[in-house]
């Protein structure tokens, strides 16, 4: 007659794929997602309505390794006392122009600075 092996205990299911697929989730909800909160800046751009321009001339040249107000070296710290000389209003317009070469992140912190101090008539030309 034909033979049986003796029955085996059941296996248990190994949980190690499951907790593999869990991790692989987890970690892809986590590069997907946005953290923090994120910033703009309000600004006008050139031959957008920009606005009418009128007082002194107050054009800020930002430079990789220097800011200019109408030509003349100012310390990025002092820029805002300096246009504010210039300026009627906080609302007056104010000119921004990178140079060559001007990393992105330095003109953001320029017009970062100017808006902390009360600026808000920002207009950035080519």
């Amino acid at each position: 007659m034909f033979a049986f092996d003796a029955p085996r205990r059941p296996r248990r299911p190994s949980l190690t794929p499951m907790i593999d697929v869990v991790f692989l989730l987890l970690v892809f909800f986590m590069l997907a997602a946005r953290f923090g909160h994120e910033a703009g800046l309000d600004l006008a751009v050139s031959g957008a309505g920009a606005g009418d321009y009128s007082g002194p001339p107050r054009l800020v040249d930002v430079a990789p390794d220097a800011v200019r107000l109408n030509g003349v070296a100012v310390a990025q710290a002092e820029l805002p006392a300096a246009l504010a000389r210039l300026s009627a209003t906080p609302s007056d317009m104010v000119v921004i122009r990178p140079g060559d070469g001007t990393d992105l992140q330095r003109l953001v912190d320029v017009m970062t600075d100017l808006r902390a101090a009360g600026f808000t008539g920002l207009a950035l030309v080519e």
